[in-house]
């Protein structure tokens, strides 16, 4: 009896939630056609910077850099003439534990008091598909250097939010922190950083 009572609620209670349409659809959609031309500004917040180093040969350790601006300005019929500049800001750094956030942002590493912004500006980009490789100048802890993000189109379409057009993107890259004269550590905790980039721009009115 117990049994049967509690397939009789458990029923009722998943048939009590909402059913989405099969045919149902977020507003964001992997079809290139959506992209209007024009110039786009960073969503801050929907934008991330995850990065990763390998901590001792232990474990991988993940942080995070958010509040990021800049502006991408882009046109669909000729998507290699695209250019994006990015402005990082360490007061954006976040990780799970409150002491290491304090620790990367003093001159063992980040040093932000004295480099408080990184700032990525592309250029060149080489489409494969939806896909395309973008070569730009990062600028960190006070030194630039060129790196490459192997860049992947996520979606576009109206944010139902705001009713801005709106374009994703996902990238990565791998940088060694050494060549932009972080040297702390090394190499207990790696010197080469995997970059996770996930970045939302507005259409600018």
């Amino acid at each position: 009896m117990k049994t049967a009572l509690f397939a009789a609620s458990l029923f009722l209670a998943t048939a009590a939630q909402p059913v989405l349409a099969q045919d149902a659809q977020v507003p964001g959609q992997a079809d290139t056609s959506r992209v209007q031309a024009g110039t786009y500004k960073v969503d801050p917040a929907h934008t991330q910077i995850v990065f990763t180093v390998n901590h001792f040969g232990f474990s991988f350790y993940h942080g995070l850099l958010g509040d990021s601006t800049g502006t991408l300005t882009i046109d669909p019929k000729t998507p290699e003439t695209a250019s994006v500049q990015i402005e990082i800001p360490m007061s954006g750094l976040r990780t799970t534990s409150d002491k290491l956030t304090e620790h990367l942002a003093t001159a063992d590493f980040l040093d932000a008091a004295k480099f408080p912004t990184a700032t990525f500006k592309s250029t060149k980009v080489e489409l494969d598909g939806d896909a395309a490789e973008i070569t730009g100048d990062l600028t960190l802890h006070g030194v630039t250097k060129p790196v490459v993000l192997d860049v992947n189109f996520t979606g576009a379409g109206a944010n139902p939010m705001n009713k801005a057009e709106t374009v994703g993107f996902s990238a990565g890259t791998t940088i060694k922190r050494s060549d932009f004269g972080i040297n702390a550590y090394v190499p207990n905790i790696s010197d080469e950083v995997d970059l996770e980039i996930t970045v939302a721009f507005e259409k600018a009115n």
